[in-house]
């Protein structure tokens, strides 16, 4: 499927983004970047393609040029390129590509990275800290650029751009994303919702919906996986406290639902195929069981139709009108695979089977795979999303792929040399952005030296200072006074901590910094999101 699908895009649309399966041609779509072939690379990897992962790591090294004058989604390009190049430079050992002496800290693919990642800062110089949704790749952004954008668009950056800070060095990247995600935070309404869109200039809410899907979804998705990738216990304490009010005010009967965000009250009872995400990310955290009660669901609406629509309304048991399309999404197979890897439940295979078959049945085309137009009557639409390589074929492998590498659960690892001295990475744990793009956490580490640059440096010696300061404060009123610990919050919770931080010092009797250089990556041990010392 992945092959075919591939062969297509090469043979009749490469170089543009995407593919047009009915036609057999191709299409700009999101920045005219051969989009889909930097979103399918690391899946050629998965798949065992060396030898064309090894050429098309060539091609974009030597001939991707991102100075150019047009506009792009900034949340789109971080996901797919950003998260792309990362995700293949970091597999590049794998893959046999020729290394520099200095990777996994240098390297090609590293390199087009972070230039496409400095092309999107400009978004995040708002008043609030949250990004504009577009931004020209030559002069920033555009004049006259709505503020106003998605909760996920603000919110998903951090896999990312905590990546090249800690392989570049460059702490400005994960700065603004951690940056823009506390300032969601503080966006929240009284009773800890969030609506799905907002005007990053001034903070207030445009759109008043607050639910799991459309909009909104991958912001929980990286407060999860930033909390296991970075050991980020904040980021695990502020989805937690997300996830008390979207069991309280969303959840009906293994269903989430819309509601009202500043009352909690339902607005609509839909399932959107977007929310399918959800019963995986229960799996990372533990809630297997919440998990598969709620996949049960989605996969009955899928049975009913063959697909899953992008809207269905629960209350009537069918499709919601102009909402009828399935475009090759992978949210339920993504699910199916992470709960399949926590459970080994065949019922989890059959989901994958079904899912199968029916792209395989009724989106074939001679050239590719054609989004379904209406899920109703099979009838097809002219578009392949690159995410169909990147992400729906990647799941689907791995499910039915039990001995992939990408499995790996510790008992392998490859010792490597680096300028930092020997490190040892691919011993599983990869973290897969919300492109399924994964990371590997330990070559991230492999940086170490220069994140200890970092972690040494003043900023970040004030920042422990005062974290421990406020942490004695917690348990022993004497050491600071109500008005001192104001005024440290006042000056410091978004230059230093954040309100993430704060919450996790609340939250944390003990309060331990998990950033500090004296307990290095291996002496830590993440499971199920929570992370443990000794």
């Amino acid at each position: 499927m992945f092959q075919h699908a591939y062969d297509g895009y090469l043979h009749n649309a490469y170089p543009y983004d995407e593919l047009r399966p009915l036609t057999c041609d191709g299409h700009d779509t999101w920045g005219s970047y051969s989009l889909t072939l930097i979103d399918a690379l690391d899946t050629l990897l998965i798949m065992g393609n060396v030898t064309e992962f090894q050429r098309v790591s060539e091609l974009l090294a030597s001939s991707m040029n991102f100075d150019r004058d047009i506009n792009v989604s900034v949340f789109e390009t971080n996901i797919r390129v950003v998260g792309g190049l990362l995700s293949a430079h970091l597999l590049s050992h794998k893959g046999g590509v020729v290394l520099e002496p200095g990777w996994p800290c240098s390297g090609p693919l590293l390199r087009l990275a972070e230039k496409v990642a400095r092309k999107l800062l400009p978004a995040f110089n708002s008043s609030t800290g949250m990004p504009y949704g577009t931004v020209n790749l030559l002069h920033g952004v555009p004049k006259g650029e709505t503020p106003v954008t998605c909760t996920a668009g603000v919110g998903t950056f951090l896999l990312e751009f905590g990546a090249l800070t800690r392989l570049t060095g460059d702490v400005v990247f994960e700065q603004v994303a951690k940056r823009a995600m506390d300032a969601l935070w503080r966006a929240r309404s009284e009773i800890g919702l969030y609506g799905n869109h907002i005007d990053v200039e001034t903070g207030a809410w445009t759109a008043l919906d607050a639910g799991i899907g459309a909009g909104v979804d991958s912001y929980f998705e990286y407060q999860v996986k930033a909390a296991i990738l970075f050991q980020y216990p904040d980021m695990m304490a502020m989805f937690k406290d997300n996830m008390a009010a979207i069991e309280k005010y969303l959840k009906r009967e293994d269903w989430y639902m819309w509601a009202q965000m500043k009352k909690g009250t339902v607005t609509l009872p839909v399932f959107q195929s977007l929310e399918a995400y959800w019963p995986g990310l229960l799996s990372l955290i533990g809630e297997i069981e919440k998990g598969m009660r709620s996949i049960h669901n989605y996969h009955q609406v899928w049975k009913q139709y063959g697909f899953t629509p992008e809207f269905y309304n629960i209350a009537k048991g069918e499709v919601q009108n102009n909402r009828e399309g399935y475009p090759l999404r992978p949210e339920l197979i993504e699910s199916a695979m992470y709960l399949y890897r926590a459970t080994k439940d065949p019922f989890l295979l059959e989901i994958a089977v079904d899912i199968l078959e029916s792209i395989e049945h009724s989106s074939k085309t001679k050239c590719g795979y054609a989004t379904v137009k209406d899920v109703r009557n099979h009838q097809l639409d002219n578009r392949m999303e690159s995410f169909f390589l990147a992400e729906t074929t990647k799941y689907l492998y791995l499910i039915f792929d039990p001995d992939n590498w990408i499995h790996n659960t510790g008992s392998t690892g490859t010792l490597i040399q680096t300028t930092n001295g020997d490190c040892i990475i691919d011993t599983g744990g990869y973290v897969f952005n919300t492109e399924a793009h994964p990371f590997d956490p330990a070559t991230l580490y492999c940086c170490r030296l220069r994140m200890e640059d970092i972690l040494n440096s003043e900023e970040h010696r004030q920042l422990l200072e005062w974290s421990k300061k406020y942490a004695k404060y917690l348990q022993n009123e004497d050491v600071l006074s109500e008005d001192d610990t104001a005024e440290c919050l006042e000056e410091d919770e978004v230059k230093h901590l954040g309100e993430s931080a704060k919450l996790t010092l609340k939250q944390q009797s003990d309060a331990r910094l998990l950033s500090c250089p004296a307990l290095p990556f291996h002496m830590r041990l993440s499971v199920m999101g929570e992370v443990f010392e000794e």
